[in-house]
C-alpha cells in the first residue's frame, strides 16, 4: 500500500467533496449525499485532468500526447485509496444494523431472484455478445461484471480466462458507466413503481454491478433499503466462486484440446485459490454483523455507525467521480458498451420480474 504521505493528498480531495456532498445532502434530503458527491468529484477530475494535459510538454512525457490519456498525477493513489478501501469499511460497519438471523433471513428469501438474474445475464452475455461480434473473452468479462459483482468480477476472471488488458479496461468502463447512471436512474425509477425499502434493496442488490454502486443507490433510497441491498449484494457475490472455478474448469479443457501437451491449462486451473476470491470486507462484515448479534455491539451504537457509514459511502463516491475518464469511456468503443447496457437493462427487468413471481414485491 503507498504510504500516508503518497495517499494524503487524493484521500484529502475527497474528503472535502464529501463534506460539501454531505452539506448538499443536508439542504436537499431527498437527493443524498452520495449522488452531490459522484458529479462534484466527476467535475473536479475533469478540471484535474483538463489542466494536466494543457501543462504537460514533450520533454515531461515524452512526447506531445499521452496515448493512454491524463492521471491524476499525485491525487492518483489517494484517490485509488478512497474509492476502494473507504468505501470497503464503510460496508463492514453497515454490519452493525443487521443480525445473523436477518442476515440469513434476506439472503435465503432472495436467493432465488440473485440466480435468476445471474442465469439470465450470462446466457444474454453469451446470445447478445455473439450478435454484436464482440469477442468472446470481451463478453465473459462484461457478463460476469454485470451479473455478480464489477471490477471484482472481472479482476477475479481475467487470469483465468487469460483476457488482455483492452478487454478488461473495455470491460471496466462499461461497467462503470453503468454503475453511474443506476445511481441516479434507480431510485426514481423505484419511486415511480412505488417499491418499498426492501422491495428496493433487493432490486439494487440483485441490479447494480459494484458494491460501491450498490451501496450508493439504496442510500439514496433509504436506510431499510440500503440494509436489504448490503446483505443482497455480498451473498451476491459468494457468486464469484463457483463462476470462476468453472470458468478455470472450462479453460482448461479448451487449452488442453488445443495443446494436448502443455500444463499452462492445469497449471491455470490448480491456481484458483477459492479462498482468495471472497473479499475481505465481506469476511469484515459477517464479523461486526456477529458482534452486533451476540451484544458486544449494543443496539444503541447502531446509528451512529450508520452515520458514519453513510459519510464513508459518500467520500468514496466522491473519489470514484474524480477518477472518471471520460475519454476512457469513449475509447470503449459502440459495441462493448451497446452490449453493457443491454445486460444491465434486461438484469434490472429480471430482477423486478423475478421479485413479482416470487411474490417479494
Amino acid at each position: 500500500m503507498p504510504s500516508l504521505r503518497r495517499l494524503l493528498p487524493g484521500v484529502a480531495l475527497a474528503l472535502v467533496i464529501g463534506l460539501v456532498a454531505t452539506l448538499v445532502a443536508h439542504e436537499v434530503p431527498v437527493i443524498g449525499g452520495p449522488v452531490p458527491a459522484v458529479v462534484i468529484g466527476a467535475a473536479v477530475g475533469w478540471l484535474v485532468r483538463r489542466t494536466r494535459t494543457r501543462t504537460r510538454t514533450p520533454t515531461q512525457d515524452g512526447g506531445p500526447t499521452d496515448p493512454g490519456g491524463p492521471d491524476l498525477g499525485t491525487l492518483q493513489p489517494g484517490v485509488k485509496f478512497a474509492s476502494s478501501r473507504v468505501l470497503q469499511l464503510a460496508v463492514v460497519l453497515l454490519g452493525a444494523q443487521l443480525s445473523v438471523a436477518e442476515v440469513l433471513r434476506i439472503g435465503g428469501e432472495t436467493l432465488p431472484v440473485m440466480l435468476t438474474t445471474l442465469v439470465v445475464c450470462l446466457a444474454a452475455a453469451w446470445g447478445i455478445g455473439r450478435l454484436l461480434r464482440v469477442s468472446g473473452a470481451l463478453r465473459t468479462l462484461i457478463g460476469v461484471g454485470t451479473g455478480i459483482c464489477g471490477a471484482s468480477a472481472i479482476a477475479a476472471v481475467t487470469p483465468v480466462i487469460g483476457a488482455v488488458s483492452a478487454d478488461v479496461a473495455y470491460a471496466m468502463s462499461t461497467i462503470f458507466l453503468c454503475n453511474i447512471a443506476a445511481v441516479f436512474v434507480f431510485p426514481l425509477l423505484g419511486h415511480a413503481l412505488g417499491l418499498s425499502q426492501h422491495a428496493f434493496g433487493v432490486f439494487a442488490g440483485t441490479a447494480v454491478n459494484d458494491t460501491s454502486s450498490v451501496v450508493a443507490t439504496a442510500t439514496v433510497y433509504g436506510r431499510q433499503a440500503t440494509d436489504t441491498a448490503v446483505v443482497v449484494k455480498l451473498v451476491r457475490t459468494l457468486m464469484i466462486i463457483p463462476i470462476v472455478v468453472g470458468l478455470a474448469g472450462l479453460e482448461a479443457r479448451r487449452t488442453a484440446r488445443e495443446q494436448p501437451t502443455s500444463d499452462v491449462a492445469s497449471a491455470r486451473a490448480g491456481g484458483v485459490r477459492v479462498f482468495r476470491l471472497v473479499p475481505w470486507f465481506l469476511v469484515g462484515f459477517l464479523v461486526v454483523v456477529l458482534l452486533r448479534t451476540v451484544g458486544v455491539l449494543p443496539a444503541a451504537a447502531a446509528p451512529g455507525f450508520a452515520v458514519v457509514a453513510t459519510f464513508l459511502i459518500t467520500v468514496a463516491l466522491a473519489a470514484i467521480g474524480v477518477s472518471t475518464d471520460f475519454a476512457a469511456l469513449r475509447r470503449a468503443g459502440f459495441r462493448p458498451m451497446l452490449l453493457g447496457i443491454a445486460l444491465w437493462v434486461l438484469v434490472a427487468a429480471t430482477s423486478l420480474g423475478a421479485q413479482a413471481a416470487f411474490g417479494l414485491l
